[in-house]
């Protein structure tokens, strides 16, 4: 197991409600005559606000958004460790790399259940709930499998270059809530997750 951190240093400001003081008092600030009433002024500045918005959420990269603390696992690592990772980390799921240091599949608690028998997108505690029916024990062999044998593979990979209002389309496509982020030589230098990309959405 590993763990990549870098920090994360993006801060993207919010959206304003604009009073009809605020507008009264910028329009004071303007030298000479303004043939133009309040209300087309903030006509004017929503429409110029909107395309702002889209111009910047166009120009933000998942690379500005991400996280660059990624826990991670390579091909090799067992099982158990994997386990013990999310766990510790109390996460679901997390990124596989090969022995170079590229994305080459993600591991997660689905994956378990897969091996463990459970049937498709039954839930953890449904899996459980049907197995202490049973005389059920824990395939300890599982322990010991390693991570690129269990791992879903290929990985939904994002470039870090990737605008991030392609994002919340490419997450409702493929059925996901984070992904890992690939340099071009395809190595892991972060993970971006809806909550990242709603985080920094100008609203």
């Amino acid at each position: 197991m590993a763990k990549r951190s870098e920090g994360k240093d993006m801060g993207i400001p919010k959206s304003v409600d604009i009073t009809d003081e605020d507008v009264y008092n910028a329009m004071k600030e303007i030298p000479g005559y303004l043939d133009i009433t309040p209300g087309d002024f903030k006509e004017v500045y929503r429409h110029a606000y909107r395309r702002a918005v889209e111009r910047l959420k166009r120009s933000i990269k998942a690379k500005d958004v991400m996280t660059r603390d990624v826990v991670f696992v390579d091909i090799k690592t067992p099982m158990k460790e994997v386990a013990q990772a999310l766990g510790s980390h109390g996460i679901s799921g997390l990124p596989v790399v090969d022995l170079e240091g590229k994305v080459v599949g993600v591991i997660s608690e689905k994956d378990f259940l897969r091996h463990m028998g459970a049937k498709d997108k039954m839930t953890f505690m449904a899996f459980v709930a049907e197995r202490l029916k049973e005389a059920w024990c824990v395939d300890e062999s599982i322990g010991e499998r390693t991570a690129g044998e269990m791992m879903t593979s290929p990985a939904v990979t994002i470039d870090e270059n990737k605008p991030i209002i392609e994002l919340a389309t490419l997450f409702k496509e493929k059925n996901i809530n984070r992904a890992p982020v690939i340099n071009q030589q395809g190595g892991l230098v972060g993970l971006v997750s809806r909550a990242d990309i709603i985080e920094s959405t100008i609203l």
